[in-house]
């Protein structure tokens, strides 16, 4: 499957935004997604992971209560929604998938997907 993240931007704290991540060659509904980010100069971190079915999420705590992940399989594609943006959120922001039989399973690590997007840039000013 390939992905492709956009919807990134500059955007001033304590506003919005919301991340696509379209995928294509297979059926999206087969993967498990999560987002990821990457700040400058440092590591690669977990963002948040939607199940198969979209029935299950998960998120960092450092996210909760302000950004939402959701999918929609008809449209082989998965979004983040980010609301009260911090400068701390500034990173790219990477979609990842993974093939799973179990409709209802979350991943949070980096291992456990197969498949990652390009990124896509978040700037959030002060």
């Amino acid at each position: 499957v390939q992905l492709q993240a956009s919807g990134g931007g500059l955007v001033q704290a304590g506003g919005s935004l919301r991340l696509a991540c379209a995928a294509s060659g297979r059926t999206f509904g087969n993967y498990a997604a999560g987002w990821f980010r990457q700040a400058p100069g440092k590591e690669r971190e977990f963002v948040a992971a939607i199940s198969r079915s979209g029935s299950r999420t998960y998120y960092t705590d450092s996210v909760k209560g302000r950004f939402t992940i959701s999918r929609d399989n008809a449209k082989n594609t998965v979004y983040l929604h980010m609301n009260s943006l911090e400068p701390e959120d500034t990173a790219a922001y990477y979609c990842a998938a993974k093939s799973t039989l179990l409709t209802s399973n979350i991943y949070y690590t980096e291992i456990s997907y197969d498949y990652w997007g390009q990124g896509t840039q978040v700037t959030v000013s002060s």
